[in-house]
C-alpha cells in the first residue's frame, strides 16, 4: 500500500489504496521488530521500557510543569548551531518512547524525509519538515538541558482540560494531579470553543521545543510546516479526532498535511539505512533556503 496526495479545488485528498508502481514509497506491514506499528501491548522488553516511560510522563506532565519549560526554553540560550550540526547530533539519541525503532534518530529523520520526497517531489518544504520534524529530542543531551525521556519524547495532549480516553495508556493520567484538579478535568477546562491550539498548552516535549526554535530564529517555513512539527505526535488529535472542539479554521487546513505527514513519520521507521552523504547536499539547500546559517536553541 502507499500514500499519494492530489491537491484539489477543495484542498488535500490522501488515496491510500493506489497500486505499488516503482519510485514510490511502500508502507511495510511491520515495524523494525516485526510487530505490528504502535503496537503498545506486546509483551516484549522494548515495550518494559516504552509502558515505564508512559506511566512516568503522564504523572508528571502537568499544566503547571509546561509552563515553566516553554518560559525557560523559549529564550533558545542553550546553544547556537546550524540544522546539519543538530541533525549529526540525534546520532546520540535513541527514543525510549518508540516500540517501532531503536535505531539512532538521525536515521529516522532521513527515512521520513526520503520516503516524503519519492511522493511529493514538488513540495521541498515537506522534505525538510521531515528532516528536521524530530530535532528536539536534543533536549536529551546536557547541553540542552539533559532532560529526561518522558519530558522529551511519546505522544503529546493538551494540559488544562480532560484527558481523552484516546490518549496512549490513558489508564496511567489517573495519577497525575490535573486529572482531580476542577479547573482542568471538565472538556474545555480553560479554554473555550474553537479557541486554537496555538491557544492550548500542550505536554512538554521535543514537538513543541522544535517549534520555539523554529519561530525564535524566523524561518520562512509555510505555517502547515510549523503546524506538522508542534504536532506531530498528538495522536489522540490526528489518529482518534480528538480534541477537534479547540480548533480554528487554519488548524483544520493544517491538519490536512499533518495527516498526510504522519503515515510517512510512522511507516518509514526501519532496518534500511539511508546513504547519508548522497542526499546530504540536497538538504543543505533546503536548510540553506529556509533558515538562517546558524540557530539559538
Amino acid at each position: 500500500m502507499t500514500f499519494l496526495v492530489a491537491q484539489t479545488d477543495h484542498g488535500v485528498q490522501v488515496d491510500s489504496k493506489k497500486e505499488n508502481s516503482d519510485g514510490v514509497f511502500v508502507v511495510p506491514s511491520n515495524n523494525a521488530f516485526g510487530n505490528s506499528f504502535r503496537n503498545y501491548s506486546a509483551e516484549t522488553e522494548r515495550q518494559k521500557i516504552v509502558r515505564e516511560l508512559y506511566r512516568q510522563s503522564h504523572i508528571n506532565q502537568t499544566y503547571d510543569f509546561v509552563k515553566k519549560m516553554r518560559e525557560e526554553y523559549e529564550k533558545v540560550n542553550k546553544v547556537e548551531m546550524s540544522i546539519w550540526e543538530c541533525c549529526e547530533l540525534l546520532n546520540e539519541v535513541v527514543d525510549d518512547s518508540d516500540p517501532d525503532l531503536d535505531e539512532p534518530q538521525i536515521e529516522h529523520l532521513l527515512q521520513t524525509a526520503e520516503a516524503i520526497r519519492k511522493d511529493y517531489p514538488n513540495e521541498d518544504w515537506l522534505h525538510l519538515t521531515g528532516l528536521i520534524h524530530d530535532l528536539g529530542k536534543v533536549l536529551l543531551l546536557p547541553s540542552f538541558g539533559g532532560l529526561p525521556q518522558w519530558a522529551v519524547v511519546g505522544d503529546t495532549f493538551p494540559l488544562g482540560c480532560a484527558f481523552d480516553e484516546s490518549i496512549v495508556l490513558h489508564e496511567q493520567l489517573k495519577g497525575n494531579p490535573d486529572n482531580n484538579n476542577p479547573s482542568y478535568n471538565t472538556k474545555y477546562g480553560v479554554y473555550s470553543e474553537g479557541c486554537g491550539l496555538n491557544n492550548v498548552v500542550m505536554s512538554w516535549g521535543h514537538d513543541d521545543y522544535m517549534y520555539l526554535v523554529a519561530k525564535a530564529n524566523k524561518t520562512t517555513l509555510p505555517s502547515a510546516a510549523l503546524f506538522i512539527i508542534r504536532y506531530h505526535s498528538f495522536y489522540p488529535l490526528h489518529k482518534s479526532g480528538a480534541y477537534t472542539h479547540l480548533m480554528n479554521e487554519e488548524d483544520h487546513e493544517n491538519l490536512k498535511w499533518l495527516q498526510i505527514f504522519s503515515k510517512y513519520d510512522l511507516y518509514s521507521k526501519s532496518n534500511v539505512r539511508i546513504d547519508v552523504e548522497k542526499v546530504k547536499p540536497y538538504y543543505m539547500s533546503l536548510i540553506e533556503k529556509y533558515f538562517p546559517a546558524k540557530l539559538k536553541w
